[in-house]
C-alpha cells in the first residue's frame, strides 16, 4: 500500500494556464519534480524545463508534492511614475500551485510568461541551498549572449564584473565552457519570434546568471551564494571583495516571496522593444509620498575629461569649471549637474573629506541660485559605510542625489545594499543612479526615487575601447535586450561623432561611433529618466542647434511605440509627452533607406522637425541636416552608416 501511495504522489500531473488572448500555453507537471512548457500558437518555444529550491535543512519547494490549484484573473490599470508610460496595462491570467507551506506562483500575459516561489511559514528564518531555473529549448535556438567580459578560470572569479559587455551571438549549444552570463538574455525562436529572459521584484535574494556546462539545448539559473565575508579593495579602494561564501544562497523570513523567473515572449523584434514585462511584475511603490522625485537630464564631467576650453581660468576639479558647468545647465533648462569622481578625497573612501578645490556648501547655494541641482559620485564602500550619515549631511546642504558606482556584485548581500540605499536616500529626499550596476529587476518601480542603472556597454566605453569594438549594432542591440529590463545610464550625446574608419579612442576628447544623429536619437530610443550629456559644455556651445534639442527632450514620457526594428539591424521607437510625438530612428552599419508607418500615432497629416544624417556623413560623421517636413501617415528617411534620424510632431 505505501509502494502504491508514494507512486501515486510522484506520477505526473498537468495543470495549464493560458494567456488572456489564449496564444500561450503554459503546461506545470508535477510528480517526482516540478516542470513547466510554454507553447504559443501552436509552436512550442521551451521544453519541459525543472524548477526547485533546495533548503538547507534538506527540505524542498518544488519536490515530489501533491498541490492544490488556485486560479485568478487580473485586467487593470496602474498609473507609473518616472517610467516610458504614464500608465500600464496589468492583464494576466494566474496559477497558484500550493502544497505545505509554499505556493509556486505562475502568470501567463499575452506577452510572457512568469513564475516565482512563495514560502507561507510563520515564524523564524530559513535559508536557501541551492536553486534549480532550467530553460530547455525545444531547439537549438540563437541566442545573444552577455557573457561576463572577464575570462576568469572559476565561476566565483565572474561573480565579481560590471555587468558590462558586448553580445556574442551564437546557438545555444555553442555556449563558451566555463562561463557564465548575466540578464537579461534574448532568443531567436520559431517563425521570427524572440524570447528574452530576466528577472524581476529581486529583494533579499542572489541576481540569477544563465550558463551551460553541459553543452546542450538548455540553460540553466547560476547564483552566487552568499558572502561571509568581505574586505575594502578594488578600484581606488572604493569596492567590496568577497574572500569567502556561505554554504547557501541567502537566509530569509519563513514568510518570503522570491524573484520572478521571466520569459518575455513577442512575436516580433518590434513587440520585444515595446516590453513593460518587467515593471508590471516589481513590487509597487513604498510607502511614501514621491512627488518630490525629479527626473531629468545631467550635465556631465567625466566623459569630457573636465575639458573646457575658451576660459580663462584652469579646467580641472574646482569651483570655477563647476560653476561652468553649471551656467551651462542654467542656460539650457538642464534640472542636474553632476560631481563625478575626484570632488573626494581619493582613496580615503570617506565622502566628508572634500578635496580642497572644491567648495561644496558655496557650488549648492550658487546652483540652487541657477534653478540646477547637484548629484554627487560615490564608491560602493564610501557610500555603505556611512550611508545615513552621508545622506543626511549632503541632503541638509542641498545636494539632490548621489550616483553610487563600483558596486559590481549581485549577490544577496548587494541587492540589500541596493534595497537600503534606495530607502535611506528616499528618507532625505535624493534620487539615485546606480553605476558598476546590475540590470534593472523592479526597484525603480518600488523606490521611484532610483531613476537610473548602469549594466550597460555605454558610451564610456569609447574613451579606450578599440575600433574592433562594435559600439554601434550593439546600440540597435539593446532596446531588444537589456532594455527589455528597464532604463539604462548608457550617457549619451557625444558631439564628436566617427564613421567605422575614422574611429579611435581617446581619454581626454573621446568620440562616439557612428553619425551626430545617432546620438541624437539615443535619446528617443534609449530608455532613461535620468539622462546625461556626456559632452563638454564647450562643445555643446559650439553646436547649439543639437544642443538645444538634447537640452529640449523630455526623459520620462505619456506613451511609447515601438513601430519597426530588426534586432542588431535597426529599431524605430516613438514615445509622447502631453501632445508631442518624437521618433527616432538607430541603424547598424549598414546604410539603409526605411519607410516608417506612423498610423499608430493616431495622427494625420503633420507638419514635423526631422534631424537626419547629411549626405555626406558616411565620410564625416557629424554632417546632419535640420528641416522641416511633413508626414501623412509615413516617414521616408535615409539612414547613413551608423546613422540615425529624429522626427519630431
Amino acid at each position: 500500500m505505501a509502494a502504491l501511495a508514494a507512486a501515486f504522489v510522484a506520477q505526473a500531473k498537468d495543470y495549464e494556464l493560458k494567456s488572456p488572448d489564449g496564444k500561450i500555453v503554459v503546461t506545470v507537471s508535477s510528480g517526482a519534480h516540478v516542470s513547466y512548457s510554454i507553447v504559443r500558437g501552436g509552436i512550442k518555444l521551451l521544453d519541459p524545463s525543472h524548477i526547485s529550491m533546495m533548503l538547507l535543512d534538506g527540505s524542498s519547494m518544488g519536490g515530489n508534492d501533491s498541490y492544490k490549484v488556485s486560479r485568478r484573473s487580473v485586467d487593470t490599470v496602474i498609473p507609473a511614475k518616472n517610467f516610458k508610460r504614464a500608465k500600464v496595462r496589468d492583464h494576466f491570467n494566474e496559477m497558484i500551485l500550493s502544497a505545505g507551506n509554499y505556493d509556486i506562483v505562475f502568470r501567463a500575459y499575452d506577452d510572457g510568461v512568469a513564475y516565482r516561489f512563495v514560502s507561507r511559514g510563520k515564524d523564524g528564518e530559513f535559508a536557501v541551498a541551492y536553486e534549480q531555473a532550467e530553460f530547455a529549448f525545444p531547439y537549438d535556438y540563437k541566442a545573444y549572449v552577455p557573457y561576463v567580459r572577464e575570462e576568469y578560470d572559476t565561476i566565483e572569479q565572474q561573480f565579481f564584473n560590471s555587468f558590462e559587455n558586448t553580445y556574442a551571438y551564437h546557438n545555444v549549444s555553442q555556449w563558451q565552457k566555463g562561463r557564465i552570463a548575466f540578464l537579461p538574455l534574448t532568443l531567436e525562436a520559431a517563425n521570427g519570434m524572440k524570447l528574452c529572459i530576466t528577472e524581476s521584484d529581486l529583494h533579499d535574494y542572489p541576481g540569477m546568471y544563465l550558463g551551460n556546462q553541459e553543452g546542450g539545448r538548455s540553460l540553466r539559473g547560476v547564483f552566487a551564494s552568499c558572502p561571509s565575508s568581505e574586505i575594502q579593495g578594488g578600484h581606488n579602494m572604493l569596492q567590496g571583495l568577497v574572500r569567502s561564501r556561505r554554504n547557501f544562497l541567502t537566509r530569509v523570513k519563513a514568510s518570503h516571496t522570491f524573484p520572478w523567473r521571466v520569459i518575455a515572449i513577442a512575436a516580433s523584434d518590434k513587440e520585444l522593444a515595446e516590453s513593460d514585462l518587467t515593471w508590471r511584475l516589481a513590487r509597487p511603490a513604498a510607502q511614501g509620498e514621491w512627488s518630490w522625485v525629479k527626473p531629468g537630464k545631467v550635465a556631465w564631467d567625466w566623459w569630457n575629461d573636465w575639458n573646457i576650453y575658451g576660459v580663462d581660468f584652469k579646467a580641472g576639479i574646482n569651483n570655477d569649471t563647476y560653476k561652468y558647468y553649471i551656467d551651462f545647465a542654467s542656460e539650457h533648462g538642464i534640472e542636474y549637474v553632476i560631481l563625478d569622481e575626484g570632488w573626494a578625497v581619493n582613496k580615503e573612501a570617506d565622502l566628508m573629506q572634500v578635496v580642497p578645490e572644491i567648495d561644496l556648501p558655496m557650488l549648492c547655494t550658487y546652483a540652487a541660485s541657477k534653478n540646477v541641482g547637484l548629484i554627487l559620485w560615490a564608491g560602493y564602500w564610501a557610500f555603505n559605510r556611512d550611508m545615513e550619515g552621508v545622506c543626511k549631511h549632503y541632503s541638509a546642504m542641498g545636494v539632490k542625489g548621489f550616483k553610487i558606482d563600483f558596486m559590481n556584485r549581485d549577490d544577496a548581500e548587494m541587492v540589500r545594499f541596493y534595497e537600503k540605499a534606495a530607502a535611506v536616500a528616499a528618507k532625505y529626499h535624493l534620487v539615485v543612479d546606480f553605476h558598476g550596476a546590475f540590470k534593472p529587476a523592479g526597484l525603480q518601480r518600488t523606490y521611484p526615487n532610483v531613476l537610473n542603472f548602469e549594466g550597460i556597454h555605454g558610451l564610456e566605453q569609447m574613451k579606450w575601447c578599440t575600433p574592433d569594438v562594435d559600439q554601434v549594432t550593439y546600440d540597435v542591440t539593446v532596446p531588444f535586450t537589456r532594455l527589455v529590463a528597464g532604463p539604462a545610464d548608457y550617457t549619451q550625446g557625444a558631439m564628436r561623432n566617427a564613421t567605422k574608419d575614422n574611429y579611435y579612442p581617446v581619454n581626454t576628447e573621446p568620440m562616439s561611433q557612428g553619425t551626430r544623429c545617432h546620438q541624437l536619437a539615443e535619446y528617443i530610443v534609449f530608455d532613461a529618466p535620468l539622462t546625461m550629456l556626456c559632452d563638454s559644455p564647450s562643445n555643446y556651445r559650439q553646436e547649439p542647434e543639437c544642443t538645444k534639442f538634447i537640452a529640449s527632450i523630455p526623459t520620462v514620457w505619456d506613451e511609447t511605440i515601438a513601430l519597426d526594428g530588426k534586432i542588431a539591424q535597426f529599431v524605430v521607437i516613438a514615445r509622447r509627452s502631453g501632445s508631442k510625438w518624437y521618433v527616432g530612428a538607430l541603424g547598424n552599419w549598414d546604410e539603409r533607406d526605411l519607410n516608417i508607418d506612423l498610423s499608430r500615432l493616431g495622427i494625420g497629416a503633420k507638419q514635423g522637425e526631422v534631424y537626419v544624417d547629411g549626405v555626406n556623413a558616411d565620410r564625416a560623421a557629424r554632417d546632419y541636416r535640420h528641416e522641416t517636413v511633413t508626414v501623412n501617415g509615413t516617414w521616408k528617411v535615409h539612414l547613413a552608416p551608423g546613422g540615425g534620424a529624429v522626427l519630431v510632431l
